[in-house]
């Protein structure tokens, strides 16, 4: 059996913060944010719009464009860095906000990866036949853990969420190959303490390094070749580490998604905001090969090969 993508949805909060927004409340400026990022602005949340807010949004849009009903739903699982609570789970709040009947409910975490690690976690029960349809969000409210007094990591980060329904698919579509890592030793470089702390020099060397090795090796477990390769969608961390990426790959611009620009780094729903921005504008089409690859505090990796459509 293979597994795919069966709907895809994502919610980003109504108020956009600019780089000039920033630049009237801290000391910085439109020009050394974008040299040195690629961000341009980000979406920040409301007090009131929490995690579990924004995935919910996210779930429901993605669920109907599955053609599904909530009771379809076997199995949640959301990726966050930003819950709502220590417990109960954001997933569990989500359930409730969605009417779920009482089916399983889980956080997973692993920052900036955890996207990918959740779609890899749906695979299995779906493989296995224990469920059928998985709703896997990625979802932060980064906005709430930053310290607005420190340039060097406020501007990075914005909020919002992303959902796939996943799901059987046909023998040629769905994901083919996936690898999940983690280096406990680069804990320290990216964590929080209240707010996030980054040893951005560390957390640079440890994604330029990793990123290509990663989605090298996904590409030969599944047999394929980055001319084979349609789209890279990565996590929007920075466009430096993107571009860093993209060198060693030897991939065009058209052929790598950034979308770093419009959201920054939302951490969890980087990469499946990136991924309905690209079908929605039609540069991802049914029987694209992509590769998905994330990165972030643990230190963590993980990335995927799959081919587009049921």
């Amino acid at each position: 059996m293979r597994v795919g993508v069966l709907g895809l949805g994502v919610h980003v909060p109504e108020n956009i913060v600019t780089n000039d927004d920033l630049a009237r409340i801290m000391d910085t400026s439109d020009e050394w944010i974008r040299t040195r990022t690629g961000i341009e602005r980000r979406h920040i949340a409301s007090e009131d719009e929490s995690t579990s807010d924004m995935a919910t949004i996210a779930a429901q849009k993605a669920i109907k464009d599955a053609g599904l009903a909530v009771e379809d739903i076997d199995l949640i699982l959301v990726a966050t860095a930003t819950p709502d609570y220590m417990f109960p789970s954001t997933a569990c709040l989500v359930q409730d906000k969605l009417g779920a009947r009482n089916i399983g409910a889980m956080d997973i975490g692993a920052a900036c990866s955890g996207f990918i690690y959740g779609m890899v976690t749906a695979k299995q029960f779906i493989e296995t036949g224990a469920y059928r349809y998985v709703l896997v969000i990625g979802a932060e409210k980064f906005s709430e853990i930053v310290d607005w007094n420190d340039r060097n990591t406020a501007v990075l980060f914005g909020d919002g969420a992303g959902a796939v329904v996943l799901g059987p698919v046909s023998e040629h579509k769905g994901i083919r190959s996936f690898e999940l890592g983690a280096d406990g030793s680069g804990g320290q470089h990216l964590r929080t303490d209240k707010k996030v702390k980054m040893n951005g020099r560390e957390v640079y060397k440890f994604a330029v390094r990793q990123v290509p090795k990663t989605i090298l090796h996904v590409m030969e477990q599944a047999n394929v070749t980055i001319d084979d390769v349609h789209m890279i969608v990565p996590h929007q961390a920075n466009i430096r580490i993107i571009k860093a990426a993209q060198e060693k790959l030897g991939i065009e611009d058209h052929r790598i998604s950034v979308t770093v620009d419009r959201y920054s780094n939302t951490s969890a729903a980087s990469i499946p905001l990136s991924l309905h921005h690209e079908v929605t504008t039609r540069r991802i089409s049914d029987g694209d090969t992509l590769v998905l690859a994330g990165f972030g505090g643990g230190l963590t990796w993980a990335s995927l090969v799959i081919r587009w459509g049921q």
